[in-house]
Parts: C-alpha cells; structure tokens; sequence
C-alpha cells in the first residue's frame, strides 16, 4: 500500500499514515523507501516534504541509496536520523560524513563484513573497533549514535535474546558521553504464530527497557504495545499485569533476570507473561505452542 502511494505519489495515504502514528504515540516516522535506485534522490524529497506539511515530527530515513540519503537530510526541517550504517568501513566512510555534515542522529548496527556476530562480545568489538572510532573520525557526537545490537528472532535463535539485552546494556556503559540505544523490536517475534507475537513483543520490550534501551523501532498502532510503555515510564502497578511488567522492568533495570517463582501461575494472563519471560530467558524452550506447555 506504502510502495503503491510513493510509486503514484499519493500525498494523502502517506499524510494519514503518518498522522495516525503520530496520534497513536510515535515520537519519530521511519520514511522507507528502499534502495530505489534510480529516482530515490526525488522519491525521498518527495516523501519528507509530503509529511512535513502535515507533521513537525522528527524524521528517520530508511534507504541503502546514499544520494537519496543527503537529499532527504537537506529536505528535513529537524535533526533527522539516518536509518542506518552498518559497521563495515565502507557504509561508515559514507554515512558518518553525512550525519556531521547534516548534525544528524544516526543508527549504526553491529554488523560486519563477517555477518552478524553471535555474542555480546563480539558486538561490543564492533563498536569499539569500528562504529566508535568512525563517529570521532568524521565529528560525529557519540550521543548522536543510535546502537542496534540486532534483534533476532527467538524462534530459531532462542540463546540471542539474553545476549542481545546483555549488549544494550553495555552499550549504554561504553563511553562518555553515552551513546543511544535502539533495535527493530518485532524481529524477536518473527515466524512465530501470529497470535502470540504481540505478546512476545511486549515482553522483550520490557527487559530491553530494564537494559537500557532508548528507543525502538516499533508498531504504536499496537495499543497493548502501548499500552506496556506507558505502564513502564508512569510506573503503574494497579493491575496484576502491570505489576509484573514493571516488576520485570525493575529486575532488569537493576542487571538482574527475573524470577519467575514470583509469578501468581494460577492466573491464565499472567502464566502467559511468565513462560513469555522464560522462554527470552532461555528457562523454557521455545516451540510454537510453548503457552499450553
């Protein structure tokens, strides 16, 4: 629907998407518009001048098409926020000169030219070997740094839940002054069932938050997703849900992992919360139908 309204340059889908995102809680709009290689420089003015007529909100640009890039950063009426570099010399050697350039924020992931690295070590030599001395290099202030250790799904890849929280919070300990954290938050939920994603979702947001995380890259049209932040940043424990999740954000906050004896497993909705919070503890194997274990 989005790829239709750019390829047509239809204003008004676009303009209403953003407004209701905006209306829903989203502090800033990803515009992605792919690669595009051939009109992605007139594509991605097109698109942040079409929202900034409707929308004072912070912008991130999401393109691989660095030309596109810069034009998109001339057009932005705010400090925008490149989306992304990854750690690899050549993205960094073009994509730090535009966020100095530009005062631009910018998310650099911990990926390589080996690929993704499968331990909280590996990423943290990423960013001190490569992101960090990029960033001072080319003038670019570590508070405009958005790290994002890479989310992968638990559904395969169960062990890098607690290796990427344990990422967020050291990246948040690395230097002075200390660099923003974010991450694509549904990737920890991809290819499971459908029904239980949103859960999942919630959860790990949650210990992210504990962690360290700044931001995240997520759905605000999720009212339960929400619904979760707001229980988080106001501290409400007024239902037995909300009490275990700002439990939970408590335990992580304090570099601890959560105890599940704690949780009243008579409750169906708290049960599920719990075998949530084992399975991204790597406590209970994750299967598709691990709720009804």
């Amino acid at each position: 629907q989005v790829k239709a309204a750019i390829a047509s340059r239809d204003k008004a889908l676009i303009q209403e998407l953003a407004l209701r995102q905006i209306k829903n809680g989203a502090n800033w709009l990803d515009l992605n518009i792919g690669p595009q290689k051939k009109a992605g420089a007139e594509i991605m003015t097109w698109i942040v001048n079409t929202v900034q007529e409707v929308t004072g909100a912070p912008l991130s640009l999401d393109t691989t098409n660095t030309e596109a890039m810069e034009a998109g950063l001339k057009a932005c009426h705010k400090t925008a926020l490149i989306n992304s570099t990854d750690a690899t010399p050549e993205r960094l050697n073009a994509l730090m000169p535009l966020a100095a350039k530009y005062n631009a924020n910018i998310i650099a992931l911990t990926l390589g030219s080996g690929g993704l690295p499968g331990t909280t070590d590996a990423r943290l030599a990423l960013v001190l070997e490569q992101i960090l001395p990029a960033a001072a290099q080319h003038n670019v202030p570590f508070d405009h740094l958005f790290l994002d250790p890479l989310v992968l799904t638990v559904n395969g890849n169960q062990e890098q839940a607690t290796q990427t929280i344990e990422a967020i919070r050291y990246f948040k300990q690395i230097c002075e002054p200390p660099p923003m954290t974010t991450c694509g938050l549904s990737n920890i939920s991809s290819g499971a069932p459908p029904d239980i994603r949103p859960l999942i979702n919630r959860v790990f947001l949650t210990m992210m938050l504990g962690a360290g995380l700044d931001s995240a890259i997520m759905n605000p049209l999720d009212s339960e997703l929400m619904e979760t932040l707001r229980i988080i940043d106001s501290g409400d424990k007024s239902t037995p849900e909300a009490k275990l999740y700002f439990d939970l954000y408590s335990a992580y906050a304090a570099g601890e992992q959560f105890d599940t004896s704690k949780i009243n497993w008579a409750d169906p909705e708290l049960r599920d919360i719990g075998r949530t919070i084992q399975v991204l503890q790597n406590e209970l194997l994750y299967a598709h139908g691990y709720l009804s274990i």
